[in-house]
This record gives C-alpha cells, sequence and structure tokens, in this order.
C-alpha cells in the first residue's frame, strides 16, 4: 500500500508519524485491499485554540474511496478519532459483503427447497 502524508503549517516530528503510522497500520491490517492511504494534517491558526488541527485521511480502495476528516484541538486526538471514522466505514463495507452473500445463499436454498430436492 502506498502512504502520503502532507503537512501544513505543521513541524513532522518522527512520534507524530509514527503515531500515524501504527493507525494507518491497523486500518491496513483490517482492509488489506487498500492501494494507497493519503493522511493530510494541517494546523490552521485562525480557528482558535479549540478546533486547531485537522487531519484527513482518504483510504483508495477499489470503488468508492474512504474519507474521514476531524477537527479538534490535540492532534492526536484528531488523528485518533479520524482513523476510528475510517475503521468504522471499513466495518460497513466489510458487513454489507457478508450480508449480501448471505443472502443471494439463503435465495438459492430457497429455490432448492421449493423445488422439491
Amino acid at each position: 500500500m502506498n502512504f502520503i502524508l502532507s503537512t501544513h503549517n505543521i513541524t513532522l516530528t518522527k512520534a507524530i508519524e509514527d503515531h500515524i503510522l501504527t493507525r494507518v497500520e491497523k486500518l491496513e491490517r483490517l482492509f488489506t485491499r487498500a492501494l494507497e492511504a493519503r493522511v493530510i494534517i494541517e494546523h490552521d491558526h485562525t480557528r482558535g485554540a479549540d478546533k486547531a488541527f485537522k487531519c484527513s485521511i482518504r483510504l483508495g480502495v477499489r470503488g468508492n474511496d474512504l474519507y474521514a476528516e476531524d477537527v479538534e484541538a490535540d492532534l492526536y486526538e484528531a488523528i485518533d478519532l479520524v482513523a476510528k471514522k475510517v475503521e468504522q466505514q471499513i466495518r460497513k463495507r466489510q458487513n454489507k459483503v457478508k450480508a449480501r452473500k448471505h443472502t443471494e445463499a439463503a435465495t438459492i436454498k430457497r429455490k432448492r427447497q421449493d423445488r422439491g430436492e
């Protein structure tokens, strides 16, 4: 998986980069078919102290990409919350696939029972 990290008005430290990498690796373990992860972190001086840091993650997958963003006062909290939002989207997508398979299997079974097999 390709990993792209860009920052705006923030000095990227090793601790921030490691924190982001651990979150992205967790997302990659949940969804192994991800093609790329694009993370953008920003610090906006004009918003005030309560909502200064913005983090967004775009997970490039086949079909519609998964995207989430969050604005918080703490950078690490923003990273955690946006990773949690993407994780929820991954779980929702996987549950839809499972439900579709179960529905198709139930339909086939019902047809088979109706024919008397």
